[in-house]
């Protein structure tokens, strides 16, 4: 079935475009939430008056979003998680995580423009990608640390001293 783009849809084209779906996912989904229209004249001469509008907005919000850009990857956002003793930490760090710390310095981005291919499992400099508008993406570097500062060394243990029993040290 032909139908018409009322907005921009992933993976399948952005607003004006003419695309072929199969008939009942225009039926089911798209047509009932109002993301396309069916393809025929009349809908295609008004699809082309909205481009003409839609086409400034677009500019507009590109301009923004190259803004964005520009303050998001000066950043260099902290995260601070408690870690065992070789860096691993107890939990992870996750999108809703990254999107916390960017709330605190006033910058509101939405969850699912963050692309991040796994959660963050250990201590580091990581990267995590950004996508603000269809052409522009940020990358944005986070560093992990442990809580309370520099990781503290780990107590050397003379083992001579101790016997292991069920993973508890008793003295002899």
């Amino acid at each position: 079935m032909k139908v018409i783009l009322n907005k921009d849809i992933d993976n399948l084209g952005l607003f004006g475009d003419v695309v072929n779906v199969k008939s009942g996912y225009a039926r089911n989904y798209l047509l009932p939430n109002e993301m396309v229209v069916r393809y025929n004249k009349h809908n295609l001469d008004v699809s082309k008056v909205k481009m003409d509008k839609y086409g400034k907005q677009r500019e507009l919000e590109k301009l923004s979003a190259e803004d964005q850009k520009n303050k998001i990857e000066e950043l260099n956002i902290k995260i601070e998680r408690k870690a065992g003793e070789k860096g691993v930490l107890y939990g992870s760090v996750t999108i809703s995580d990254i999107e916390e710390e960017l709330k605190k310095l006033d910058i509101n981005i939405e969850r699912k423009k963050f692309n991040l291919t796994e959660p963050i499992k250990k201590l580091g400099q990581f990267t995590c990608k950004v996508r603000l508008f269809r052409d522009v993406s940020a990358e944005l570097k986070i560093e992990v640390a442990p809580e309370g500062g520099e990781m503290a060394p780990l107590a050397e243990v003379e083992k001579s001293n101790y016997v292991r029993s069920e993973d508890v040290y008793l003295e002899d």
